[in-house]
C-alpha cells in the first residue's frame, strides 16, 4: 500500500493564513546601483500592459534618467507630506494606498525608516500592513539592510547599516529575484555616473565599493536567495505532508546524547557544514518523554554540548519521542535533512542483534539521506556499560522500594500456598510488578519483574528450592510470565513518565499563566521585578534576584525569597550581562565560577535590567529553559512597559502644569494688566487735571474706569469659579425655576455691553419649570452672550430661542460671527482656549465657555457647540436641562 502522509497542521495553518493576505515580491541585490528599481519597474510595466492595475506607491529615482522614463505613464500616488525639524519631507501615503487598494502596488527601499510622525517607523512595517490588506507589494532591498548581517558587512565595509529588516519580515516574501551583476560591472556603472554624482561616485569606488566587499556582498545576497528558498521548499514539503529528504540542498542533523561523544558529534558536525559550503545544521537531542534528571555530569555534557552547537551556529531543539529512530527520522523528513551525524560506541554484537543499538538501527531503517556515524570512545562509554553503578547513582532508594513490593508478594503468596492447593501465584507478583513501575517508573519496575521472576521460579515451581525447572510446561509458563512482566511494567512505566511529563508541562502553562497576569497588574517596575522574582523562583526553587539600573549603576530591586547582595564576583557576573546582552555565571561561559547564573531582560525596545537565579544549570533547548527565557522575556516587557507608563504620566502631568502655567501668565499679563492700566491711567488724569478737564472728558474717564474696573472683576470672577469648580466647592442650590425669567434676566445684565448688537427671542407661549441653581445658570448664559458679543461683528443679531422634547428644556443662543472651525468644536470647552491670540483685551483669558460647561454639567444638564450654522459662519449654544418632576409627570 501506498504510504500516506499527513500534512503538517502548523504549515496548513500559515498556509490558511497567508492566503488571505497579499503577496511580497522582493528585489533583492548586494548593493546600490545593480538596478533593482529599474528591473522592478520594468516588469510592473509589462504586467500593467497585460491588464493588471499597477499602482506605484513610491519610487525612488535618485535623478536616474533610465528609471524615471519608467514611470511614464503610470498611476503615481501622490506623497504625503510630514513636517520634519523644520523641514517638509515627502513620504509614502499608506492611507492613500488603502483607500485606491490596486492589484499590485510598487514600493521601493523596503528598508527605508519613516520620518517621524508616520503610522509606522519602518517602511517594511507600512508594506506588512499593505499584505494584510490583500494587496500584492513589490519592493527592493540590499542586502545588507538584512538585520543579522549588520555585523557582517561592518566586519566586510566598514559600515554600519542604521536602516534595518528582520530577517523574518524577508522569510515571509513570497517571491526574492535576485538582481546580480559583476562587481566589475557595477563599478562601470558608476563610474558612468549612472548610481552617483561623479564626486561621490569616486569616493564610494574607493571605499564601499571596492571589488573585494563587492564580491563578498554578492555571495551573502546569492546564499540569502538561497536560504529563503530552501526554506520555501520545506514549507511546501510539510504543507503536502511530503517526507524528505530532497537533495536540492544539504541540511545536517547532528543526534547527540547525555554522554562523552556529545561535543565531538558537535564538532564533526561543524566540520561537515564547513565542507558542504556553510550547509545549515542541527543538533538535536531526543528524550523519552522524562525530565532531564540524570546524574549531574551528564546533564553537565549534555548542556556543553548544546552550548557549543550554538557558538558555532548550529540550530538546537530537544525532541520527545519514545521510539528514538522513529522520531529523529520523522524529524529529519519534515525538515528536508539530508545528511545525519550519530556517534556509536563499542557496543557488543547482541545488543545489535536485538535492535538495542542506536547507530545500527537508524542505518537499517534510514531512506534517502546519508548517515555519518562516528565511533570515537570517550570516558562515559566506560561507565554507560555499568548500569547497576548508575541505579547506584541516580538513587537507590526507588529499586529498594520496588524490592520491597516484590517481598511483600512473595509473603502473600507463601501463605496463600500453605492454604490452598493449585493456587495462581503469578498473579500477585504481576501486581507487585505493575505498583513498582506505576509509583516508582520503568527501570525500578524491570528490576522487579527479574527479581519475581526467580522468586517465584525458585519457590512456587517444581522442583521447588531449585532454579532448576521440572518440566516444559513450567518452563513455557515461566517464560511467559517473565514477558507479561517485563511488557506490564514496561507499560506502566511508560504510563507514570508520560503523567509526569504532562503534568510538568501543565505546571509550566500555569506558571506562565500565573506570570502573565502577574506581570500585567503590575503598576510600577518595582512591582513587575518582584513578579518576576516570584515566577521565577516558584519554576526552578532556587533563590532569583532582579537587578535594574538605577543612575548608571546595577541595584537589586527585588528578590525570593527575600533581596540579598551580591559579592564582587556576581556582580561583575551581572553588569557583563547587562552590558553586552549576554547570558554570565554559573553554567555559562563567562564567569562560570560565580554561583549566580543571570540572563538579560530584554523589552520591545531596549534591555529592561537583569535576573540572576542561584546555581541554577538547564539544557540549551529544554523545557526549562524555554520556560526560564520565556519569563525572563515577559518580566523585561513589563518592567519597560511601566517605565514608559510612569515616563507618559510625567510627562502628561508637566504638559498640563506647562500648559496651565503658560496660560494663566499669558491672561495675567495682558487681559489683567491693560484693564489696570486704563485704571490707573484714567484716575492720574482726573486727579491732576481734574479742574481743568470738559464735563464731558471727565464722564469719559470716570465710563472708562467703571468699564475696566466692571471687566477686571468679571476676569477675577471667573478665575474664582474656575478655581471652585476644580476643587469641588461649587454650592447647588436647586429649585424648579422659570427659564424664561433666568435668560431675561441674564440679557439685562449685560444691556451696556451690548453696543451695536440686537437680541431677539423665541419662546412659546408656555415652558415648563425646570430643576436648576438660578444663579448659576444665569452666570452661564452672561458667559455665552459675552462670548457672543466679543466673537461678532457690530450691526449683527443674537438670538436666544427656548424650547421643549420629552424630557428636557433646550436652550439655543445663536450668533453671526465667524464661527468655530469644525475641529475644534470639541475643545472650544478647555480651559485658555482662545481660537486667536486677540487683539480687542475685551475677548477675555478663555475661561467662560469653560465654566458654563461646569456650572452645567453640575446642574445635571449638557452643552455641545454647533458651526457654521449660516452658510460658513455663525455659532450655536445648545442646553439641555432637566425638567421639573412635577412637568415630566405631567407630560406622562
Amino acid at each position: 500500500m501506498q504510504d500516506i502522509r499527513r500534512p503538517d497542521p502548523e504549515a496548513l495553518l500559515a498556509e490558511t493564513q497567508k492566503a488571505h493576505r497579499g503577496k511580497l515580491k522582493v528585489f533583492l541585490g548586494m548593493a546600490p546601483g545593480v538596478g533593482k528599481t529599474y528591473e522592478m519597474l520594468r516588469q510592473a510595466r509589462r504586467r500593467k500592459m497585460d491588464g493588471l492595475d499597477v499602482v506605484i506607491g513610491l519610487v525612488e529615482t535618485h535623478g536616474r534618467k533610465e528609471t524615471e522614463s519608467l514611470l511614464r505613464g503610470m498611476d503615481v500616488l501622490p506623497r504625503r507630506p510630514i513636517e520634519h525639524r523644520g523641514r517638509t519631507l515627502l513620504e509614502f501615503d499608506i492611507d492613500a494606498a488603502l483607500a485606491r487598494k490596486p492589484e499590485l502596488l510598487i514600493v521601493d527601499e523596503y528598508a527605508h525608516t519613516n520620518a517621524s510622525g508616520s503610522r509606522h517607523p519602518k517602511r517594511w512595517q507600512d508594506v506588512e500592513e499593505l499584505l494584510a490588506a490583500g494587496i500584492d507589494v513589490w519592493t527592493t532591498l540590499n542586502v545588507q539592510h538584512l538585520e543579522s548581517l549588520v555585523d557582517v558587512v561592518l566586519k566586510i565595509t566598514g559600515v554600519r547599516q542604521r536602516e534595518t529588516v528582520p530577517d523574518g519580515a524577508l522569510s515571509r516574501a513570497d517571491d526574492i529575484e535576485v538582481i546580480d551583476i559583476t562587481p566589475a560591472e557595477l563599478r562601470e556603472r558608476m563610474a558612468a555616473g549612472k548610481v552617483y554624482v561623479p564626486e561621490t561616485a569616486r569616493l564610494a569606488a574607493d571605499n564601499f565599493f571596492k571589488p573585494e566587499n563587492l564580491t563578498a556582498l554578492r555571495e551573502l545576497a546569492l546564499r540569502r536567495a538561497a536560504q529563503t528558498v530552501d526554506d520555501q521548499l520545506n514549507a511546501a514539503m510539510r504543507v503536502k505532508g511530503l517526507e524528505g529528504p530532497w537533495a536540492a540542498g544539504d541540511r545536517i542533523l547532528v543526534l547527540v546524547a547525555d554522554d562523552g561523544m556529545s561535543s565531538a558529534l558537535v564538532r564533526q558536525g561543524r566540520r561537515l557544514s564547513d565542507t558542504m559550503k556553510d550547509a545549515p545544521w542541527i543538533v538535536a537531542h531526543i528524550t523519552r518523554g522524562r525530565s532531564e534528571d540524570g546524574e549531574a555530569g551528564t546533564t553537565s555534557k549534555l548542556a556543553d554540548a548544546l552550548k557549543l552547537a550554538e557558538q558555532l551556529g548550529a540550530t538546537t531543539v530537544v525532541l520527545n519521542g519514545e521510539d528514538l529512530v522513529a522520531t529523529a527520522l520523522a524529524y529529519a523528513g519534515q525538515n528536508n535533512v539530508t545528511q545525519i551525524v550519530i556517534g556509536k560506541g563499542p557496543d557488543n554484537r547482541l545488543r545489535e542483534m536485538f535492535g538495542l543499538s542506536l547507530a545500527a538501527e537508524l542505518l537499517r531503517a534510514a531512506r534517502g539521506v546519508s548517515i555519518h556515524v562516528v565511533t570515537e570512545p570517550g570516558e562515559n562509554q566506560v561507565r554507560m556499560r555499568r548500569p547497576w553503578l548508575q541505579i547506584l547513582r541516580r538513587g537507590w532508594a526507588p529499586y529498594a522500594i520496588g524490592l520491597g513490593y516484590v517481598a511483600v508478594a512473595t509473603a502473600l503468596a507463601y501463605a496463600l500456598d500453605l492454604q490452598f492447593e493449585r493456587a495462581d501465584l503469578g498473579m500477585i507478583f504481576l501486581a507487585a510488578i505493575l505498583a513498582a513501575a506505576v509509583v516508582h517508573g520503568l527501570a525500578p519496575g524491570m528490576v522487579a519483574a527479574v527479581c519475581a521472576f526467580a522468586i517465584y521460579n525458585f519457590l512456587f515451581l517444581n522442583p521447588r528450592y531449585s532454579f532448576s525447572i521440572g518440566s516444559p510446561t513450567d518452563l513455557l509458563t515461566l517464560m511467559v510470565f517473565l514477558a507479561v512482566a517485563l511488557a506490564t511494567g514496561i507499560l506502566a512505566g511508560r504510563s507514570r513518565d508520560r503523567a509526569r511529563e504532562a503534568q510538568r508541562r501543565a505546571s509550566d502553562v500555569t506558571s506562565l499563566l500565573v506570570a502573565t497576569r502577574a506581570f500585567s497588574r503590575a503598576p510600577t517596575k518595582a512591582d513587575a521585578a518582584r513578579a518576576l522574582a516570584e515566577q521565577t523562583t516558584a519554576a526552578t526553587g532556587a533563590k532569583s534576584i532582579v537587578l535594574l539600573p538605577e543612575n548608571g549603576e546595577l541595584v537589586t530591586v527585588a528578590g525570593a525569597p527575600e533581596a540579598q547582595e551580591l559579592g564582587p564576583g556576581a556582580m561583575a557576573a551581572a553588569r557583563w550581562t547587562w552590558e553586552r546582552g549576554e547570558p554570565a555565571g554559573h553554567n555559562t561561559g563567562t564567569l562560570p565560577q560565580s554561583n549566580w547564573s543571570f540572563r538579560p531582560l530584554r523589552g520591545v525596545q531596549n534591555r529592561a535590567g537583569v535576573v540572576g537565579i542561584e546555581r541554577v544549570a538547564t539544557v540549551p533547548g529544554s523545557d526549562q529553559e524555554k520556560l526560564l527565557t520565556a519569563l525572563a522575556d515577559g518580566g523585561g516587557i513589563a518592567i519597560e512597559r511601566a517605565e514608559f507608563a510612569l515616563h507618559a504620566v510625567e510627562a502628561e502631568t508637566l504638559r498640563r502644569s506647562d500648559r496651565f502655567r503658560t496660560a494663566l501668565l499669558n491672561s495675567v499679563s495682558h487681559d489683567l494688566r491693560t484693564p489696570l492700566s486704563t485704571v490707573l491711567g484714567s484716575s492720574s488724569t482726573l486727579l491732576e487735571l481734574g479742574d481743568k478737564l470738559a464735563p464731558e472728558v471727565k464722564q469719559d474717564l470716570l465710563e472708562s474706569i467703571r468699564e475696566e474696573g466692571e471687566r477686571l472683576n468679571h476676569y477675577i470672577r471667573n478665575l474664582l469659579d474656575m478655581t471652585r469648580l476644580e476643587g469641588g466647592g461649587v454650592t447647588l442650590r436647586l429649585e424648579d425655576s422659570d427659564i424664561e425669567a433666568v435668560l431675561r434676566t441674564a440679557t439685562a445684565r449685560l444691556s451696556r455691553r451690548l453696543g451695536e448688537h440686537s437680541i431677539t427671542y423665541d419662546f412659546p407661549a408656555e415652558l415648563p419649570r425646570v430643576t436648576i441653581d438660578p444663579g448659576l445658570l444665569e452666570q452661564a448664559v452672561v458667559n455665552i452672550l459675552e462670548n457672543a458679543i466679543a466673537y461678532s461683528p457690530d450691526n449683527t443679531e443674537i438670538s436666544i430661542a427656548a424650547y421643549e422634547d420629552r424630557r428636557k428644556v433646550i436652550i439655543s443662543i445663536e450668533d453671526e460671527g465667524k464661527g468655530i472651525p469644525t475641529d475644534e468644536l470639541e475643545r472650544v470647552f478647555d480651559k485658555f482656549r482662545r481660537l486667536e491670540e486677540p487683539t480687542d483685551r475685551s475677548k477675555g483669558v478663555g475661561l467662560g465657555l469653560s465654566i458654563t460647561k461646569g456650572f452645567i454639567e453640575a446642574m445635571g444638564g449638557t452643552i455641545v457647540a454647533a458651526s457654521p450654522i449660516h452658510g460658513d459662519k455663525g455659532t450655536r449654544m445648545l442646553i439641555a436641562l432637566n425638567k421639573s418632576d412635577a412637568d415630566v409627570w405631567k407630560d406622562k
